[in-house]
């Protein structure tokens, strides 16, 4: 079991990075494998206006402003 801390928490405001923080949200889950990056369950409108929930990996995200 790792000891490894999340850099986002659970309730974390976060912003896809690509999206230039247009698309924002509320982190809902995380995950952490053995062989992988982090991943976290992000809650967010999209561009397009509608409510996704969707896992991305912790290098897609970037903290809300």
């Amino acid at each position: 079991m790792s000891d490894k801390t999340f850099k986002f928490d659970i309730g974390h405001r976060t912003a896809l990075a690509e999206s230039g923080g247009t698309e924002e949200g509320r982190i809902i889950g995380c995950a952490q494998y053995e062989h992988s990056e982090d991943n976290y369950y992000l809650r967010y409108r999209a561009a397009d206006g509608r409510c996704v929930e969707a896992w991305w990996p912790e290098s897609a995200l970037a903290a809300a402003n």
